[in-house]
């Protein structure tokens, strides 16, 4: 059963999101892999509490 995990800032809504889902599901379908087998875990984190090139990712991608 694969197991497909996103880490995205946030900022997306309901119907971008649904979007990802459904177009993960039909890459993996196309290799054969079952959408009743699939798993997929979006996780959102604020840009505060990432760090890209050594700063907040909120001060240089606002």
């Amino acid at each position: 059963m694969p197991v497909v995990t996103v880490e995205m800032w946030q900022g997306r809504n309901d119907e971008q999101k649904e979007k990802l889902i459904k177009e993960i599901t039909k890459a993996f379908e196309a290799i054969g892999v079952k959408k009743e087998s699939l798993t997929i875990i979006l996780h959102e984190t604020p840009k505060s509490n990432w760090g890209t090139h050594g700063e907040q990712a909120s001060k240089t991608n606002p």
